[in-house]
């Protein structure tokens, strides 16, 4: 949800051209990475949830791309979004290691 929260506040400094372009894409792919998750654990599996947070994966890429873009063309600067997003994406990798793993029987 920060993550999502910071992209937003970084595209209202896009050119007001770009409100339909890159800065819709941004929060797009934003809004996605926290939607996944919330959608994935209310699934029925461990498999669905994971399906889910691949997903959010890609959602991650998709960001960084963008971010990339907007710096490379002098629209934003520094704005910490690829470090916070490199963050998330060890977390779901964490998450997805952990629910590939057999449940151990509680008995």
């Amino acid at each position: 949800m920060l993550l999502a929260q910071k992209v937003y506040k970084v595209t209202e400094a896009l050119p007001d051209q770009e409100r339909y372009g890159l800065t819709a894409q941004m929060r797009r792919a934003a809004v996605s990475v926290p939607s996944n998750i919330a959608e994935g654990s209310a699934r029925a599996s461990r498999k669905e949830f994971a399906h889910f947070l691949h997903h959010a994966l890609g959602s991650l890429a998709e960001i960084d791309t963008q971010v990339s873009l907007a710096e490379n063309l002098g629209w934003i600067r520094d704005s910490g979004i690829t470090a916070d997003v490199e963050r998330v994406r060890m977390v779901i990798y964490g998450l997805i290691r952990h629910l590939k793993k057999e449940p151990k029987d509680e008995r």
